[in-house]
């Protein structure tokens, strides 16, 4: 009477389009119901509610794995509707952590030998899901049975599950493998293509392995008419070949016959990508192979063009010649409609990309680029500049040329790739001396447009442009022109610390041009009117610019403004009051040499492993105890007697005692003898010296040795004794100009947890290759010592038979009795030699060649 009322499947879906508001409440209704029906003695009922708990956790992800083991009551049935949910169940929920996952291990053994073979069909299902490497090493000799079943659906389904029980418990193949290989001469198309289907997988794990089946593979790839099966050999023989490039003189011919014959689509294009990844050393196939592409490319299906692109893409590193004779079926390809086709006819157009006609397939992609929609223009544009910039822009000649590319990209109106064209720019100034005055011309044309400054992807751009225009200001031809494109109104569009960079190449243009006027004046005994009207309207305009900035939201923007002031109202005083400056000791002339030797120091590239490879001095310990800090600074370190004070401030520590510490010590160091926690600061002092501060310059540490590690003020007095010269000129133009390269030395660092599951999953192909490996070689020796013995028995029977008259039956039989004997002792001996040679390496038999 439960079930009578119970609703099913069909109504739960029912009642879910019934529902306007959410199904959150009717899922929590229906798990309610669930459980409760759940519970019940009856399997029918207990099998729709698990049915149901299936749906709902397929559909909206609910969690199932509670009724783990209802899900085994409903399998345990004799009905087969209950198996079938009960093992839905079991495959969805189950893994290899479940409670209850050894309970099954019976049941599937039960079903495995059941005479129906849909109850074996559903166990065998259920293994290949949940199998572990308990279930795999229990259940393999059932696998083993059922691999040589006369019901080809069994076996077909058997073969399919040996992967997963190889995979979990790789000693099965020392059972189930000589079966498996026996299945490899069947007539039965379906089960053929399961083996094959098997020994793909076990190819692309370990080609190695599977080699000594060459002459099977080879045999069916001439005889077969399945182009499912033909497909897996030809991905086994691209393996293969991989391994014994002799293998590619014997099959590239019935390849070359398949490709010629077939009609279908799939299986010449897997011909055409075994040729030409593994068999390129075959001239005839490889240009079969290219013809054949042709005929992918000139398809109208967007499909099969597709196919002949990626067919070319195969082919690009080893025959680049067969790309470069369907260039224009490619640059074609860029306009078409399918998205996917134009992606790989713009890979196929990149790796064309030599450094003679980087300029012509640069300009055909921007052209493109400008009519494009805005997801294909920024994979054109990010596809050229990871290109160009590859190995140091190796395949750049003229920088001037690649300069003035990135400027156009950055106005194509779909361009949403600043920050990769902002690191180029910069990159390119740093690197690469010679290119540095077109850089300057590129980024004012930048700075002056204002299409630029509302498109917040292209704000990195002008970050880079404001940049450069302030560190290689030299190169101005007109400096004026770059301080009214940095203090332009318009910049207010940009974000603060955008604007913040801005100022800052005004103050550096600024310190450029009063350094070259102060200069000039010193040179000269009077100064030139425009000179001087010059650089005041230079100033002027500056100052102009820059004042609204004082008065920003943003801290540094303000900052930097108000610096910019300072300095602009020191240098406008002495301008106003002595317009022919004699007097050396000016004090904005002197400030102004002084930041132009700070900002002449030339910034280069910085290795990514720099902090790598600088050396921890000697006698650095970096991890040793400070456990007797108190006790060294203990009168220094007071706890605190409030109890409101929370527990991160428990110590203060009192700057004014560290004070008259060090006056006490200086005035009575000779007279006074010294406390416990003096002599064990000395101690630490004597130990770790080079990392104590002096309190003057040339004082001596407390052990007697000079400090060889000066100050910070005498560090940077002696950076600035060489400052660049601001007036240096560029050098004169090369066929390609140096580009500094760093020895980067990119190595994946790879973690403990990342290579040990990377060790383990070597260990487990390397035990299933081995194991493989063993099998094959019982199976060959065994084969070769029946074949030998049938001989010598053979002939010793003539022999016997010759000496031995007819009537002498009794004594024939006696002999022959004996003789069986002899063979079943000789047959345990090869038994025990099998054994003891399964470990041995495999020699690979020279089948084919």
């Amino acid at each position: 009477m439960d079930n009578l009322f119970q609703r099913s499947l069909e109504d739960l879906i029912k009642g879910f389009r019934l529902q306007l508001l959410g199904d959150s409440s009717f899922i929590s209704r229906a798990l309610e119901e669930i459980r409760r029906e759940i519970k019940a003695t009856d399997l029918s009922t207990k099998s729709t509610a698990l049915h149901k708990l299936s749906y709902l956790a397929a559909i909206h992800g609910v969690d199932m794995s509670w009724a783990a083991f209802h899900a085994l009551e409903v399998v345990s049935s004799s009905r087969f509707h209950h198996k079938r949910i009960g093992y839905q169940a079991i495959t969805q929920s189950f893994h290899d952590q479940t409670s209850v996952l050894l309970l099954i291990t019976n049941q599937l053994r039960k079903d495995l030998n059941s005479v129906n073979e849909y109850e074996v069909s559903l166990a065998l299902e259920c293994l290949s899901r949940i199998g572990t490497r308990d279930l795999a090493r229990d259940l393999s000799p059932e696998v083993f049975t059922l691999l040589g079943s006369s019901k080809s659906f069994v076996r077909k389904k058997a073969t399919g599950v040996v992967l997963r029980v190889f995979d979990k418990y790789p000693d099965a193949v020392k059972v189930c493998f000589k079966r498996l290989v026996e299945n490899l001469e069947t007539s039965d198309p379906q089960i053929l293509s399961a083996v094959v289907g098997v020994f793909c997988e076990l190819a692309s794990k370990d080609p190695t392995s599977c080699l000594p089946l060459a002459p099977e593979f080879f045999k069916i790839l001439v005889d077969s008419r399945n182009n499912w099966v033909l497909i897996k050999l030809l991905k086994i023989f691209s393996k293969l070949a991989s391994v014994e490039p002799r293998l590619g003189r014997k099959v590239a011919e019935p390849i070359c016959e398949h490709m010629k014959r077939t009609v279908a689509k799939s299986l010449v294009f897997e011909c055409v990508r075994t040729v030409v990844s593994s068999l390129s050393d075959h001239e005839a196939a490889v240009k079969l192979a290219v013809a054949k592409i042709r005929e992918f490319l000139v398809e109208d299906d967007p499909n099969l063009k597709y196919l002949g692109l990626h067919a070319l893409s195969i082919a690009a590193p080893k025959h680049l010649w067969a790309v470069l004779e369907n260039k224009e079926a490619v640059v074609k390809a860029l306009s078409d409609e399918d998205p996917n086709v134009k992606l790989e006819a713009l890979h196929l157009l990149m790796a064309m990309v030599t450094e003679d006609n980087v300029s012509e397939i640069s300009r055909i992609l921007m052209n493109y680029a400008l009519k494009s929609d805005p997801l294909f223009c920024n994979e054109i544009i990010i596809s050229v500049l990871s290109v160009c910039s590859r190995n140091a822009y190796e395949i750049i000649v003229d920088f001037d040329w690649y300069v003035s590319l990135l400027g156009e990209m950055a106005r194509i109106p779909h361009c949403q790739r600043g920050e990769e064209i902002e690191h180029q720019l910069i990159d390119i100034g740093m690197r690469v001396r010679d290119a540095r005055p077109q850089l300057v011309r590129v980024s004012w044309a930048l700075l002056i447009d204002p299409a630029l400054l509302g498109n917040m992807f292209l704000h990195p751009i002008l970050s880079a442009a404001s940049w450069v225009s302030g560190e290689y200001v030299e190169f101005a031809k007109n400096p004026y022109e770059l301080v009214e494109a940095l203090v332009q109104p318009r910049t207010d569009l940009l974000p603060p610390y955008i604007r913040a960079i801005y100022i800052h190449s005004v103050f550096k243009v600024l310190v450029f041009c009063l350094r070259s006027y102060f200069s000039a004046q010193e040179s000269s005994s009077g100064s030139s009117s425009t000179v001087y009207e010059s650089i005041l309207n230079l100033v002027n305009v500056i100052e102009i610019g820059v004042w609204p900035l004082s008065g920003a939201y943003d801290v540094e923007v303000q900052e930097r403004a108000k610096n910019v002031l300072g300095f602009i109202g020191m240098a406008k005083q002495d301008i106003a009051k002595k317009v022919n400056l004699q007097d050396n000791e000016a004090e904005a002339c002197r400030v102004t040499a002084f930041m132009e030797d700070a900002f002449s120091e030339e910034l280069g590239p910085i290795s990514a492993n720099a902090r790598e490879k600088v050396c921890v001095p000697d006698g650095l310990e970096l991890e040793e105890n400070l456990g007797d800090l108190e006790e060294i600074c203990g009168k220094f370190l007071k706890p605190v007697e409030s109890d409101s004070v929370s527990c991160t401030d428990k110590i203060t520590f009192s700057v004014s005692n560290l004070r008259i510490r060090d006056q006490q010590e200086a005035s009575s160091s000779t007279s006074l003898p010294p406390k416990e926690s003096s002599s064990l600061l000395a101690e630490h002092r004597k130990r770790h010296g080079m990392y104590y501060l002096t309190s003057e310059k040339n004082d001596p540490d407390s052990n007697g040795t000079p400090n060889d590690y000066p100050p910070a003020n005498d560090l940077a007095s002696e950076i600035l004794l060489d400052p660049l010269d601001p007036k240096r000129k560029a050098k004169h133009r090369k066929s390609r100009p140096v580009v500094v390269k760093l020895d980067e030395g990119g190595e994946s660092r790879i973690t403990t947890s990342q290579a040990k599951t990377k060790q383990e999953s070597v260990t487990d192909d390397e035990s299933l290759s081995r194991d493989i490996q063993s099998a094959l070689l019982v199976n060959k020796k065994g084969k070769e010592r029946e074949k030998c013995e049938g001989n010598s028995n053979l002939v010793v029977q003539e022999e016997e038979t010759s000496r031995i008259e007819k009537p002498q039956n009794s004594e024939k039989k006696k002999k022959k009795k004996k003789n069986g004997e002899r063979t079943s002792g000789k047959h345990r001996s090869r038994r025990r030699s099998e054994v003891a040679s399964s470990s041995e390496q495999v020699e690979i038999p020279d089948l084919l060649l």
